[in-house]
């Protein structure tokens, strides 16, 4: 690992302003993705500035139908949230099952949600629930933030806050993982929100997508069996795991079990 400073700031305006001093400035959040690219050598940033220390980051609270998270919140705080069991349980449940007790206690929403792994699980709870990504600047939409594998809308310098979770009338996230890593072989996120579906999909292509030829017939009729010969198309991932044809089968299967749980 190359050398490098290290920052603690107190405050959001701390951290920006140590980001726009620096030559080279990465922002730390968990940590799980970054360390390793550090020891690796794959990142040599001249400044890390570590956000683990600032509170106002760090919240989880319900603002009428809306449930802020702030992006420092931690696997496990999400997880056992009343506030997130109370308004979003389907949030509580994803968390739970990310990883294991070590990586739930210290990898945050936040991070995951920048870094956008292909395989990670919180993509598609962002847009399968249709949060607003809250940053330093602005608001993203959800269908607005994923760009392409571990590429978002973010800029150079914005640093992302946290999340607004709108009302969800019912939700059901189903997750093919696999058993060493706990990643997303292929996630599903199926939900009800603002009256109409909404049908997220991780670990099976290059990014986080929306099925909507899924969401379609689910709006036509919310039974398991509307979705009955639907192929998702994407250009699937391909490897040592699984084949992108077992992983367009999965889509399928996991959606049909996401929307048997929110039928009962």
């Amino acid at each position: 690992m190359y050398d490098f400073n290290f920052h603690q700031p107190a405050t959001v305006e701390a951290a920006i302003n140590c980001y726009s001093e620096s030559e080279d400035p990465i922002y730390l959040a968990g940590g799980h993705t970054l360390i390793p690219s550090m020891k690796q050598r794959l990142r040599a940033p001249t400044d890390v500035i570590d956000l683990s220390q600032i509170p106002d980051l760090q919240s989880i609270s319900a603002e009428g139908d809306t449930l802020k998270i702030g992006a420092l919140a931690r696997h496990a705080d999400v997880a056992q949230s009343a506030v997130v069991a109370a308004t979003t349980p389907v949030l509580g449940r994803l968390a739970s099952g990310i990883g294991d007790r070590q990586v739930r206690h210290r990898g945050t929403m936040g991070g995951s949600v920048a870094n956008n792994d292909p395989a990670a699980d919180y993509p598609a709870a962002v847009l399968g629930l249709n949060m607003t990504v809250n940053t330093s600047k602005r608001s993203i939409p959800a269908d607005e933030f994923f760009v392409d594998m571990f590429e978002t809308a973010l800029e150079e310098g914005e640093l992302l806050m946290g999340f607004s979770v709108p009302r969800v009338q019912s939700a059901s996230y189903q997750k093919f993982a696999n058993p060493a890593s706990r990643y997303a072989m292929v996630g599903v996120m199926v939900a009800v929100v603002d009256g109409a579906v909404r049908v997220a999909i991780t670990g099976a292509a290059s990014c986080v997508f929306r099925a909507t030829e899924m969401e379609d017939r689910l709006n036509e009729s919310f039974d398991a069996t509307a979705l009955d010969g639907v192929l998702c198309d994407a250009s699937f991932n391909h490897d040592i795991h699984a084949s992108a044809e077992y992983r367009q089968h999965l889509c399928t299967v996991m959606a049909k079990r996401a929307v048997a749980e929110i039928n009962g």
